[in-house]
């Protein structure tokens, strides 16, 4: 059986809710999400030679069906790491995913 990890995901700049005169109140979403697969990236040395001991680290993680939410712009904690998450991860199709994750997500940090 594959089991997925607690990941908190942080969203800047995200629509939350409403005011009393209706006016949009925007906030950040900062949650734990449960049952996220992850899976380690490609790890790589950069060849900058300002950064000769930098290291560029990457997790590809796969949310469940059960989130929702945008994570554009936004950071996930990994195993007490904050990671940035590269791009506008989008769901798959309902008909291709047959599991319980349905969402990759690319997420990286740079040490050093």
């Amino acid at each position: 059986m594959i089991v997925g990890e607690p990941v908190r995901i942080r969203v800047p700049d995200v629509l939350i809710g409403h005011d009393a005169a209706n006016d949009e109140i925007w906030g950040t979403d900062e949650r734990d999400v449960e049952n996220v697969l992850v899976a380690p990236g490609p790890r790589a040395d950069l060849t900058d030679a300002e950064r000769p001991a930098g290291v560029r680290v990457v997790f590809n993680l796969h949310f469940p069906k059960t989130f929702e939410g945008s994570l554009r712009g936004g950071e996930i904690r990994v195993r007490g790491q904050w990671y940035a998450v590269i791009g506008d991860p989008q769901p798959y199709t309902p008909e291709n995913t047959p599991g319980q994750w349905n969402m990759p997500v690319e997420v990286e940090t740079v040490k050093g």
